[in-house]
């Protein structure tokens, strides 16, 4: 629901996080604060998205839960961007930290999305080869898992970059 930019699913994701909490359960808190920051990007809560993608990169930190913090500086990125199109440095730069992240946890899956948001952003600036050559090695590495989201949104821009 959250996912869909309902408003309720985003209340149900935070009493969700306060129950887990209350039963001091900690464990995937940083993934689940990732899922209620993009929801919050859907919906154009970027503020919220933005502090809530704070705490989440401070438990990375103190924490060292470490598997989705590539997807955290990529989410950073999108909401910086749906702040103010004036962000897009920032935007550049949490992507790119995303890949540096993904790449040097060997997660293909993050680093697809991170490869995405970051070759969305070049297409706007006109670098559509940058990002073509950025995304298609990326994309060409999965053998599998075509129907999934991700590799068909990857397939899609890599199509309007061609």
């Amino acid at each position: 629901m959250a996912m869909q930019g309902e408003e309720e699913g985003i209340s149900l994701l935070r009493q969700s996080l306060a129950e887990r909490r209350a039963m001091g359960a900690e464990e995937f808190r940083s993934y689940f604060l990732a899922i209620l920051a993009e929801a919050y990007c859907i919906v154009g809560h970027t503020d919220e998205g933005l502090a809530t993608l704070e705490e989440a990169l401070a438990l990375v930190n103190k924490n060292g839960e470490r598997f989705c913090e590539a997807d955290l500086h990529r989410i950073k990125g999108e909401l910086l961007l749906a702040q103010s199109e004036g962000n897009q440095a920032g935007a550049e730069a949490c992507y790119n930290k995303a890949l540096e992240v993904a790449r040097s946890q060997q997660a293909k899956s993050f680093e697809l999305r991170a490869a995405m948001s970051l070759g969305r952003l070049w297409q706007s600036q006109g670098k559509r080869q940058e990002a073509r050559d950025l995304l298609a090695p990326v994309y060409d590495w999965f053998t599998e898992g075509f129907d999934t989201a991700d590799l068909k949104d990857a397939k899609a821009l890599l199509e309007e970059l061609s």
